[in-house]
C-alpha cells in the first residue's frame, strides 16, 4: 500500500473509532448532541457526559494504544525478532509494583501515576545495568536479563495481592488488566509520544539498516550501540508512559507492527507512524466494547485486547511465515 494510500486510511480510521467512542455508552449521544459538545455551545447533559467523561477516556485511550505500538515496533527492531513485545523486558513489571504499593497505601492520582512511570523507568535502568555487567552489551544478554528480571516483578507482585485487603483486591486486579476507568487526558503521554515519533522517523534509515542485520548495519555506517541504547531508553519510555495511563495492556504493541509488515509496510519511517495511528484506533475501539458490551459494568479493557489479540496473532502467524521468512 501507498504511504499516502496508507496515512489516509489510517486517518479516517481513527476519526471514526473516536466518534464511535464519544457516541456510544449507557447514555447513546446522537449527532446534534455531539457536535454541540464539540462546539462547545451544549450544557446539556449529553455535552458534559462528552466533555467530562467520554473525551479524557478517548484521548487516554488513544495515547496509549499509540504509545504501546510505537514501542511494540522499535522492540521488534531493537531485539530482530516480530514476536518482541513493550512487556518483554520486564518495564511494565516495575510499574506495576510500583503502582500497587501506591495501591495498598490508599492513594491515588498523582501518587499511582508518578509511582508507576518512576517504577518503569527503575525497572528500565535495573535491565540495563545488569545486561551490561563489565562485559559488552548484547541482545541475548538483554533478552534473558529481561526475563529474569520480569519473573521477579512478577513475584512481588503476588505478594502484594496476597498481603491486600479483600476491599482492595477488585481495583488493584483492573489496573493489572488495564483499566481506563480514571483515565484523564494524557497531556504529558501526548508529549512523550510525540517525541518519541519525532526520534523514531529522524531514525527511520537506521531502522532499517539495523533490521537487516548489525553486520550490515554497520558496513553501511551505522554506529550500532548508541542505536541500541537509543532505541532501548525511548521504547522503556514509552511503555512507562503507557502503563502509567492505564495499566498494562498486551498484544497492542505486539499485532500492531504485524499487521502492517502484512501489508507490505517495511520502511519505518513509515511503519512506525502507521503503527502508532493503528495502535490508537486499536485500542479506542477495544475500550469502547469494555464499557459497553455488558453495560452498565465495565470489562478491563486488558481483556478485550487479549480475546481480540489471540486469533489476530495466531491468525497473522499461520498466514504470514511464509512472507516473514522470505523478508527476514
Amino acid at each position: 500500500m501507498r504511504p499516502l494510500a496508507l496515512f489516509t486510511t489510517l486517518f479516517l480510521l481513527s476519526i471514526l473509532s473516536v466518534i464511535f467512542s464519544m457516541a456510544s455508552g449507557s447514555m447513546p449521544i446522537g449527532w446534534h448532541e455531539l457536535l454541540s459538545a464539540v462546539h462547545g455551545d451544549g450544557q446539556d447533559l449529553a455535552s458534559r457526559v462528552v466533555i467530562d467523561l467520554r473525551w479524557p477516556r478517548t484521548a487516554a485511550a488513544f495515547i496509549t494504544g499509540a504509545l504501546l505500538a510505537l514501542a511494540g515496533g522499535l522492540m521488534q527492531v531493537l531485539l530482530r525478532n516480530p514476536l518482541a513485545d513493550p512487556y518483554v523486558l520486564g518495564i511494565s513489571g516495575g510499574a506495576a509494583v510500583a503502582a500497587l504499593l501506591m495501591l495498598l497505601l490508599g492513594m491515588g492520582g498523582f501518587w499511582l501515576q508518578g509511582a508507576a512511570f518512576t517504577g518503569a523507568l527503575l525497572s528500565m535502568l535495573l535491565v540495563f545495568g545488569l545486561s551490561h555487567g563489565h562485559g559488552s552489551w548484547n541482545i541475548s544478554r538483554l533478552l534473558l536479563t529481561g526475563v529474569v528480571v520480569a519473573a521477579g516483578w512478577g513475584a512481588a507482585i503476588g505478594f502484594l495481592l496476597a498481603l491486600s485487603p479483600d476491599q482492595d483486591l477488585r481495583g488493584m486486579l483492573f489496573w493489572l488488566m488495564g483499566d481506563l476507568s480514571y483515565a484523564t487526558t494524557p497531556v504529558g503521554g501526548f508529549a512523550i509520544l510525540l517525541a518519541g515519533l519525532l526520534m523514531a522517523v529522524a531514525s527511520g534509515r537506521s531502522l532499517n539498516l539495523l533490521a537487516h542485520g548489525e553486520l550490515t548495519a554497520a558496513t553501511l555506517g551505522v554506529t550500532i550501540q548508541p542505536l541500541r541504547r537509543l532505541i532501548y531508553v525511548l521504547a522503556s519510555l514509552l511503555t512507562a508512559a503507557a502503563v502509567t495511563s492505564a495499566g498494562t495492556i498486551g498484544f497492542v504493541g505486539l499485532i500492531v507492527p504485524h499487521l502492517l509488515r502484512l501489508q507490505g509496510v517495511r520502511d519505518h519511517r513509515v511503519l512506525l507512524p502507521a503503527a502508532a495511528l493503528l495502535g490508537g484506533s486499536l485500542l479506542v475501539l477495544a475500550d469502547t466494547l469494555a464499557r459497553t458490551v455488558i453495560a452498565p459494568r465495565q470489562l478491563p479493557v486488558g481483556i478485550l485486547t487479549a480475546l481480540i489479540g489471540v486469533p489476530v496473532f495466531l491468525y497473522l502467524l499461520y498466514h504470514g511465515r511464509e512472507r516473514y521468512g522470505r523478508n527476514g
